[in-house]
């Protein structure tokens, strides 16, 4: 099993990404994560990595696909794998697929987690994070007891830049813009799949299992 997880950010494909591992076993392969480790560990790509983030540069793709190439060279890729937040367009799904045709790991599923755009908005601007303990809340949905007031602690919460509706918006045209024509792409290799993101977690789990166990 050889899958790329798509979904919006707020979709929820980092938690569902989680389960896939728990129930599966295979390695959830995150780029945001390969990067912040091979910058850190100082390997000759994660050098080569900083010295495009310290100017405040996009990574180039060659670089990224190297380190995922490294990673899935690793034994326990053997038995499959779930590539998260990577590809993000076309252009770095065709460089993939050529990248896995060469290491004979080509992949066997695309699932895309989608949920609609007003509950995306919703999940993501409505988050609250406690000033004092980090305890994360959302006004829509897991609202704190006291309106600005951490139930654990008290404190003050805050909504992060990140979390603003402009940014939240930007975010979530850029990632519409560039990954319809990635579902295109995918369904016309035949291997790709939507699930609605909505509902219990464990809901969306089991419509993701029955796709990729072809049920």
């Amino acid at each position: 099993m050889r899958i790329v997880l798509l979904g919006a950010p707020g979709a929820g494909k980092g938690t569902q990404a989680k389960k896939l591992i728990e129930k599966y076993g295979m390695p959830q392969i995150s780029t945001g994560d390969l990067l912040r480790a091979a910058v850190s560990a100082g390997t000759a790509l994660g050098k080569e990595a900083k010295s495009y983030m310290d100017k405040g540069e996009l990574v180039p793709d060659s670089v990224v696909l190297g380190m995922v190439e490294e990673r899935l060279k690793q034994d326990d890729c053997k038995k499959g794998y779930i590539l998260d937040g990577f590809p993000r367009n076309t252009a770095q799904a065709e460089a993939l697929d050529k990248m896995l045709a060469a290491l004979n790991m080509s992949l066997t599923g695309a699932v895309s987690v989608d949920v609609p755009f007003e509950d995306l908005m919703k999940r993501l601007t409505g988050r609250r994070t406690c000033k004092a303990c980090g305890q994360m809340y959302n006004i829509y949905f897991s609202a704190p007891k006291k309106e600005g007031a951490c139930d654990k602690c008290s404190g003050e919460l805050y909504q992060r830049d990140d979390d603003k509706e402009a940014t939240i918006k930007k975010r979530l045209e850029v990632y519409t813009a560039q990954t319809e024509p990635l579902m295109g792409y995918y369904k016309n290799k035949g291997i790709v799949n939507s699930v609605a993101g909505t509902g219990s977690i464990d809901e969306i789990f089991s419509k993701v299992c029955a796709i990729l166990e072809g049920k």
